[in-house]
């Protein structure tokens, strides 16, 4: 049995618990980003990593429970919902910074929200994300943060599609 088709037949608490360390690695890259590297996420950014950690909180829970098929089933498709929609926000993402709108639509920036409201009213501001959905301020390979996590969804809706329709 070759490689490729060992990894497609292992268990699907395996695979599951595999798509949690990924998840969880994209979401601790993010955190570097921001508080090492110094990128302030903006709102849609924010949005983005709620939709990783709900599909890397469902893939753990799947992983512990070791469900039956109909259970995999259900795993990958609350998954696959929550990687959708992180995909539709990253690809709106993408598309404003190819084709940024006249009015920024994501809000106020940190020092701003800071200056201008008190602290009880800048907290839950600064938890929704300070920076500009449509500002490219790192990229890898060509690509920016937005791209990398729509090709990161795409996957995730991917291994969900696949985990819905493969065989026991």
């Amino acid at each position: 049995m070759t490689l490729p088709s060992r990894i497609l037949h292992l268990p699907a608490r395996v695979l599951y618990l595999a798509l949690f360390l990924v998840a969880t690695g994209l979401l601790g890259f993010g955190l570097y980003l921001q508080h090492v590297v110094g990128l302030e996420p903006c709102p849609m950014c924010i949005m983005q990593r709620y939709a990783f950690a709900t599909a890397a909180l469902i893939a753990l829970i799947g992983a512990i429970h070791a469900p039956a098929r109909t259970g995999e089933r259900v795993y990958a498709g609350l998954i696959g919902a929550a990687a959708l929609t992180g995909g539709a926000i990253a690809a709106r993402q993408s598309w404003m910074q190819i084709d940024p709108p006249l009015i920024p639509e994501c809000g106020p920036g940190l020092e701003f929200m800071l200056e201008s409201f008190p602290l009880a009213q800048a907290l839950p501001m600064i938890f929704r994300g300070a920076g500009d959905c449509t500002v490219v301020d790192w990229t890898f390979l060509g690509l920016s943060i937005a791209n990398w996590s729509l090709v990161s969804f795409t996957a995730t809706v991917l291994f969900a599609g696949w985990m819905l329709l493969r065989g026991r």
